[in-house]
């Protein structure tokens, strides 16, 4: 059996959920199948249309594994067919078309019916309307406005009563009555629409009968011409008056669309400008709708369904009353009392369903019927945004948990290959010294235990920068924030290295930083060492800037500088970014002492302090690593960062100093 390929006609109302149902019914008793959901989009019908509808139903035909299209034609029938035809579809499933049975006799057949006429092979299955009426349709009759109607009504009373007093003045024929009564009609239709207009016609008709055509003074007529221009008068009346209405309507559509379209524009602009789409878009709807203020609405724990949540029309019992969910707030914009953002008090407000279980509520205002579907656009632009945000989440999510699984694997291989080395070490020397059969003397005890002693040393640095790590990883790490003088901690760090393996030259006024004297010491040990193991019998340097301030501020305050140069092979550019990141290691020596994290803690301890670490080239080649933190400006207060004991504010003597890579 042939796979089932279903294409669903939408028009853009709230039909098309129950068409897309229908259609994946059809193919739940198919071998396999697939779904294209196609919006039609009419000239002649884009006021029907609901974004919010439309966009759920995007929605419903991804998640059944469908796809979904748009397409814009002026003849909707042919355009689905023309999209079956080129899809290979073996079925089309539609809505039975919203016109009338009179309008279809006067306007040609259906949109359904030509549907089925030139289907050929197809098959077509045409879904009855629950729904009456098209969205907006109980509204429609006062589209121009209650006032404006109201007027034409009542020049439709005085209109005629006016045009036949003036032709009382002189003598005058049948016909030209008629024109003059059809020219009070056509008035009459641009200010009242249709309605008024026919009510105005059928009064003058009868004005001119009384007045205009004999026997005078009496509704009876004599003369059948004057039966038949009456008649002529009416049908023509109704006729100009139904253009003039269609013709007053689509220009006032075609005016609230412009502004729709600048509106959403404006809004899209304005979301697109803040930090916070949401926020921006609520913000602007404010204005847009002169809301006191807007909020989004989810019900927490993410559940659907509820008895105590609005429906899309608002008309469901408030939230967070007896027996209903709880809603959460998830963005607001203006002023919201307690109440309302506890989300149990939507009455009097506007309530727009975003999806299952998110609403958009706009406080002190309710949105006229006539603003509705600008209302759904701009739910769907909320909405849009929303999802936005949770695939960055999600994102972010992933990116962490991809890290921490980097994390997890590089930190194995550490364990079981640089801390076996050391390890290692000490197991001979320990072995050697227990051997009964084998009799030491003191120099070579003396080494046997110096191995031990340097072994422990290394697996301690090494364990050191694991934990630190992974204490950086999981942004743990809180710095006790005091003024620190560069010549406070440069010796004390520098302490592990061999005599004479660094110069220090550094000026005796170099103003105080911001920094945890303990974190500053591990930098700095972390970075000689790293200079002094990859550029050997070269000349290693601490230096600070002249005046002890960098050229350029750290988000707005002054810096202070210190440099550490070598003069060795130097890093090509190209590899920089990747020298700081956990595991590195020149070249990836693997006969080099340490697992690569000397720079990737040093850079993460000094970004927790507020300030930064960058490298360059030497002159003359090498590597300068430049360290920069905020000039201090008085003793700041701070809290201890987990795992780090609280006396790390003072000496640092918590922390090794023999730093390894």
């Amino acid at each position: 059996m042939a796979r089932e390929r279903i294409v669903i006609g939408l028009a853009g109302g709230d039909e098309g959920e129950t068409l897309i149902r229908r259609a994946a019914r059809i193919l739940d008793g198919a071998q396999g199948g697939e779904l294209l959901a196609v919006h039609i989009r009419s000239s002649d019908d884009v006021t029907g249309e609901s974004p919010r509808a439309l966009e759920s139903q995007r929605r419903m035909a991804i998640e059944l594994g469908g796809s979904y299209h748009t397409v814009a034609a002026s003849d909707p029938a042919r355009a689905l067919l023309d999209f079956a035809a080129n899809a290979g579809a073996t079925r089309v499933v539609i809505g039975q078309s919203r016109r009338r049975r009179m309008a279809g006799f006067l306007r040609g057949a259906s949109v359904d019916t030509r549907v089925v006429r030139g289907a050929g092979d197809i098959d077509v299955q045409v879904v009855s309307r629950p729904l009456a009426g098209r969205p907006g349709n109980r509204a429609r009759q006062w589209e121009l406005g209650r006032v404006r109607v109201g007027i034409g009504f009542g020049l439709a009373a005085t209109v005629p009563v006016v045009v036949q007093s003036l032709l009382a003045m002189a003598d005058h024929s049948v016909a030209t009555a008629a024109l003059l009564q059809l020219a009070g009609a056509v008035a009459v239709a641009l200010v009242g629409g249709l309605w008024p207009a026919v009510a105005g016609a059928l009064w003058s008709s009868l004005l001119v009968n009384y007045f205009s055509t004999p026997p005078l003074g009496d509704l009876a007529i004599s003369d059948p011409q004057d039966l038949l221009s009456l008649g002529v008068f009416v049908g023509v009346s109704v006729a100009v008056a139904g253009v003039v209405d269609r013709s007053a309507r689509r220009s006032k559509e075609a005016a609230r669309a412009r502004a729709e379209a600048t509106t959403l524009g404006d809004l899209a602009l304005g979301a697109s400008r803040s930090e916070d789409t949401v926020n921006g878009l609520l913000t602007q709807a404010l204005d847009v709708f002169g809301a006191r203020g807007a909020g989004v609405f989810a019900v927490d724990g993410g559940a659907t369904g509820a008895t105590g949540v609005p429906d899309a029309a608002g008309h469901a019992p408030p939230p967070g009353d007896a027996g209903g969910d709880k809603l959460r707030l998830l963005a607001s914009a203006g002023e919201l009392t307690e109440r309302e953002r506890g989300g149990a008090d939507f009455a009097g407000n506007t309530v727009e369903k975003l999806d299952g279980g998110t609403w958009l509520v706009l406080f002190g205002r309710t949105v006229p019927a006539a603003e509705s579907r600008l209302l759904g656009a701009f739910a769907v632009h909320v909405m849009a945004q929303l999802e936005r945000q949770q695939l960055a989440a999600s994102r972010l999510e992933v990116v962490r948990l991809a890290e921490g699984n980097t994390m997890r694997t590089a930190i194995l291989r550490a364990v079981s290959h640089d801390l076996r080395t050391p390890l290692a070490g000490i197991k001979l020397a320990v072995g050697g010294l227990l051997q009964t059969a084998v009799t030491y003397s003191p120099g070579e005890e003396k080494e046997l235990l110096e191995t031990i002693d340097e072994c422990t040393d290394r697996l301690d640095v090494l364990v050191g920068n694991l934990l630190d790590m992974s204490r950086i990883t999981a942004d743990s790490v809180r710095p006790l924030l005091r003024p620190v003088r560069w010549s406070e901690v440069v010796p004390p760090a520098l302490r592990g290295l061999p005599d004479g393996a660094v110069r220090v030259e550094l000026a005796a006024n170099m103003p105080a930083v911001d920094a945890d004297p303990g974190l500053l010491e591990r930098v700095i040990a972390n970075i000689a060492e790293n200079a002094v193991k990859y550029a050997p019998g070269s000349d290693v340097v601490v230096s600070g800037v002249p005046g002890g301030l960098s050229l350029s501020d750290l988000e707005g305050r002054p810096a202070g500088e210190l440099r550490i140069i070598d003069h060795g092979s130097g890093v090509p550019a190209r590899n920089v970014v990747d020298m700081f990141r956990p595991f590195q290691r020149l070249d990836d020596v693997p006969q080099t002492t340490g697992v690569g994290l000397g720079l990737a803690v040093a850079k993460g301890f000094v970004t927790a302090m507020g300030g930064e670490l960058s490298a360059t080239e030497t002159p003359g080649g090498g590597l300068t690593m430049v360290l920069r933190l905020p000039l201090s400006a008085g003793p700041v207060g701070g809290t201890g960062g987990a795992g780090f004991p609280d006396s790390a504010a003072g000496s640092g003597a918590d922390y090794p100093r023999e730093a390894a890579l």
